[in-house]
């Protein structure tokens, strides 16, 4: 069984790095929106995901269930002039990088951490690999 479409992080075969952040504390989300911010004025970004808990836009269990959840943190942030809904508590960030050699990434890394050390208060830890998956796997094959 073969797939007719190329997944989206597959660039001749080569998975992209990553940057991993993981905070030390969950973030507001003011301090997320600074954190993107700085981290979207670097070069050879290619995209942001993060992760963190969630925050429903109604409550999932108890006694209000169903009701709408009025978290103050659930709400809008501007990141390089576009609008983001933030539905987490950001805990982490996994940055893919689109470098071509091992200078370029090492010079993208020391910008990520000048900008987390200026903007992630309570630090951080940071780590350069590949943990996003990049190709299909069977689960891929089995849901269509």
């Amino acid at each position: 069984m073969s797939s007719s479409s190329a997944p989206a992080a597959d660039y001749a075969g080569v998975p992209l790095p990553e940057v991993q952040i993981i905070t030390n504390r969950l973030l507001s989300a003011e301090t997320t929106e600074v954190v993107l911010n700085a981290l979207d004025k670097i070069q050879n970004v290619r995209q942001i995901n993060m992760t963190g808990e969630s925050l429903p836009k109604t409550i999932n269990s108890g006694p209000g269930k169903g009701l709408p959840n009025n978290h103050s943190e659930r709400r809008v942030i501007n990141v390089g002039g576009h609008e983001v809904e933030l539905r987490y508590l950001v805990g982490g960030f996994y940055i893919e990088l689109d470098v071509e050699d091992e200078e370029t990434l090492d010079k993208r890394v020391e910008e990520i951490k000048e900008a987390c050390n200026a903007t992630i208060e309570h630090g951080y830890t940071l780590t350069v690999g590949r943990f996003s998956k990049y190709k299909p796997t069977l689960h891929d094959y089995r849901s269509e």
